[in-house]
């Protein structure tokens, strides 16, 4: 693809809060579809005049949702459950296991986006041992290291697919080959590589694998998801649970639970309707344009990103290779916090991370010259 002849950008119209601002942020919130709020209005046209007959579109949309992603990660029908964020997913694996030593240890990144690591961390009141594998340099995570890392005392590995602090995109193949020698069980976490990156979690050997749609898939808050490999699903009975996870949920049975056949056992309360309809639109926009051709313009636009951050002397964090590069740049200086703060002010959208920098994501809607604009910006903020 030549950004001077960008076929993508005919998917442009579709966002019209792109004409009033530069919108570089989409690796943290991307762009709200129009069609969005279109969606919005038919939840709510259910709600006010089907009342509560209106669950009988609502609970179809739970499984129409998991579709759309089962198609994003190329993954067979029947393997995606929603859940509201990933730590909740997380959370509902976590309770799938018992951490009785020697098998007890959970081995992940040091650069681990901090909330995923908390529910880990939680579990060591259950007996669990957590394994940080250090990064040397503060982007990159070195996967021997992490091999190294698992042993036959390994249960679960949980790690990112994507760094979110650089972009940084972890051999998650050689680390999956690993834990399947020693029986353990890697949990991908995808947030920041579904919609930029084509995923194959088949192909890729995970156990496990979750995300949401605020990001790349420009779907908003609430609609998280979890992949559960095709062979694994009925093996488990999550104690983090709840009424959609029954077998009859509509039957009202107590007092325990009886969990549904399939991938429906790891449901826990009642969804958030309202964001699968939100999440709709991008989730379907995505799968239309095709990853692989939103992948090939990341490139393109973050290599002329991270000339630009050359160009004004400022420090890269994220990987030069374009194999190691997700879909943002990271970058740093002195002073990159103020300066993100006015840059937003001024509808220039990006966001700041404490130790790691200014990191901005074009996608598939981003004008090359928006790239330029930005960084002409922040140098005039500097003076």
């Amino acid at each position: 693809m030549t950004l001077a002849d960008d076929p993508l950008l005919a998917w442009r119209t579709e966002f019209p809060a792109l004409e009033s601002c530069v919108h570089l942020i989409s690796h943290s919130l991307g762009c709200v579809p129009a069609k969005a709020e279109e969606d919005l209005a038919e939840f709510y046209d259910l709600w006010q005049t089907k009342s509560i007959t209106a669950w009988d579109a609502w609970v179809p949309e739970v499984g129409h949702a998991a579709a759309r992603i089962e198609r994003l990660l190329s993954a067979p029908a029947g393997t995606v459950a929603i859940q509201p964020n990933v730590s909740a997913a997380m959370a509902c694996l976590a309770s799938c296991f018992e951490f009785a030593a020697p098998r007890n240890r959970v081995v992940y990144e040091s650069l681990m986006f901090p909330s995923v690591s908390y529910v880990w961390k939680a579990e060591e009141r259950r007996g669990a041992e957590v394994v940080l594998v250090e990064s040397a340099d503060g982007t990159t995570i070195d996967a021997d290291l992490v091999c190294a890392a698992i042993d036959e005392r390994t249960l679960l590995v949980p790690i990112q697919h994507v760094v979110f602090s650089s972009a940084f995109i972890q051999d998650v193949k050689k680390i999956a080959r690993r834990a399947a020698e020693v029986g353990a069980h890697v949990i991908l976490d995808c947030y920041q590589s579904i919609g930029a990156i084509p995923i194959d979690v088949v192909d890729l050997g995970v156990s496990f694998a979750c995300g949401g749609s605020i990001k790349y898939l420009c779907g908003g808050p609430g609609a998280g998801w979890l992949y559960v490999r095709k062979d694994l699903i009925d093996r488990f009975e999550p104690r983090t649970t709840g009424w959609f996870a029954n077998a009859h949920p509509f039957a009202f049975t107590m007092p325990s639970q009886t969990y549904a056949d399939g991938v429906w056992r790891y449901l826990t309360g009642t969804p958030a309707i309202a964001a699968l309809y939100q999440s709709r639109a991008g989730q379907r926009l995505v799968a239309e344009i095709g990853v692989s051709a939103i992948r090939e313009k990341s490139l393109a636009l973050t290599a002329r990103a991270i000339e630009q951050v050359d160009a004004c002397g400022f420090t890269l964090k994220s990987p030069r290779a374009a194999e190691q590069r997700g879909g943002s740049v990271v970058f740093d200086f002195v002073g990159a916090a103020d300066i993100a703060r006015e840059l937003n002010r001024r509808r220039f959208f990006c966001d700041h991370r404490p130790a790691v920098g200014i990191r901005i994501a074009p996608h598939f809607y981003t004008k090359a010259e928006e790239i330029d604009l930005f960084f002409a910006e922040l140098r005039k903020i500097r003076g």
